[in-house]
């Protein structure tokens, strides 16, 4: 296996609309693979399926980013804010980890989810109401954005008002490119969001209710509470975690159907499969591109490859779940597999706290635009379809036009 980084290309649109080709590439050349990443970072690519399972339980591949040696990853984000931005189960690692999983869980429950159905199903209708007499839409900016916005936002107790302004600061945080993220901007967006996250905080404290926030803040584990920078960070992650990926689920979805009209069709004519098939698109082409970066605390061995202390490892789910190996015809979207057990939410203890939100929000919002736009279709050529560059996956518009009542 040659040792020669190969750059993955995000500032090449015909990469970002599929990335596969060379992902395929990739793992048949070997399952380690070094790569250039966005913004220029040097990674170790794992590109297979069973590696990358091993992979995401290795507690010597660490979730915190002071555990990489490239000293460009921390100098992307502000110094004077670096601790309070990592303070969360994303960007930590167990015993820190296990205690605030175990304190958002009490608040985060699947009983909450599952009875947020109702309210789910009345903000997609409202947003399709608004476009049904057009005949025309961009299913990004007037579905799969604001549906997961306004459910994230109604769960943690944001105003409705101060919605855009979280949606805004969040993507000046995680929104990547081919180049770096500029410090400045991150550092403002930040600022804004702390102030405004400690405002929110106290008015909770004084007045607590029946929301996700307040929950966290009275959210006890052996007597031990959220700090104030865990607390911020906490909301940050939640609302970057709990939009931005199902606004790529859900507008990756749609974007798949139609470029596959046998399973529309059938999607159509059995809507009892939309479970599986939302399993199918985060198998298929998930949300996340191409994986999940971790950093070696020591010298390890992944597949028989060398990788030193420091070392960006990026897990590749995106290629990972296309394996053969582990699934039968992996590059066809089938909407009745069944054995799907891929790893676009990840695997171990950083197993997406988020799914069970995530998928029910898939379903019920591409089982709408199914059951009250006939005759979707693209309102431009498949070609013309911009796609989100590096880290995320998912359309960036999704122009269609449907026949009007």
């Amino acid at each position: 296996m040659s040792e020669r980084p190969v750059p993955l290309p995000y500032a090449d649109p015909a990469f970002l609309a599929d990335p596969f080709p060379l992902y395929r590439e990739l793992r048949e050349e070997g399952p380690v693979r070094r790569v250039v990443a966005a913004g220029g970072l040097d990674a170790w690519l794992v590109t297979r399926y069973e590696d990358g399972l091993a992979a995401l339980s290795d507690s010597r591949l660490s979730s915190d980013v002071r555990d990489a040696s490239d000293p460009r990853l921390l100098a992307q984000l502000p110094g004077t804010e670096r601790e309070s931005m990592l303070s969360n189960m994303l960007r930590s690692d167990p015993p820190d980890h296990t205690r605030l999983r175990r304190l958002v869980s009490k608040a985060f429950t699947a009983r909450r989810v599952a009875e947020m159905r109702p309210r789910i199903q009345a903000v997609t209708d409202r947003l399709l109401d608004a476009i049904a007499p057009a005949g025309r839409a961009d299913l990004v900016a007037d579905l799969a954005l604001p549906l997961p916005v306004t459910v994230i936002g109604e769960l943690l107790g944001v105003p409705a008002d101060d919605r855009l302004d979280f949606q805004r600061w969040t993507d000046r945080m995680i929104m990547r490119g081919a180049e770096p993220p500029d410090p400045a901007v991150v550092n403002e967006a930040w600022q804004h969001m702390r102030a405004y996250v400690t405002g929110l905080i106290r008015d909770k404290r004084a007045h607590p209710g029946d929301d996700l926030l307040s929950g966290l803040i009275t959210a006890r584990d052996e007597e031990q509470r959220l700090s104030e920078d865990e607390l911020i960070a906490m909301v940050f992650l939640l609302l970057a975690a709990g939009y931005i990926t199902t606004v790529n689920l859900i507008g990756g979805g749609i974007a798949m159907l139609l470029a596959q009209p046998d399973q529309l069709d059938l999607l159509r004519s059995e809507p009892e499969l939309l479970g599986s098939a939302v399993e199918e698109f985060l198998r298929y082409d998930g949300p996340v591109n191409p994986g999940i970066a971790r950093f070696a605390r020591e010298d390890v061995e992944i597949a028989g490859t060398a990788i030193p202390r420091g070392a960006t490892v990026l897990i590749a789910s995106a290629i990972a779940d296309r394996d053969p190996v582990r699934f039968p015809d992996p590059d066809r979207l089938d909407i009745t597999r069944q054995d799907n057990a891929h790893l676009a939410f990840g695997h171990g203890v950083h197993y997406c706290l988020g799914a069970p939100l995530a998928r029910l929000e898939g379903q019920i919002a591409i089982g709408t635009v199914l059951r009250r736009l006939p005759g979707l279709a693209l309102a431009v050529a498949p070609d013309e379809i911009r796609w989100r560059p590096g880290g995320l996956r998912g359309p960036l518009s999704l122009p269609v036009t449907f026949e009007t009542a």
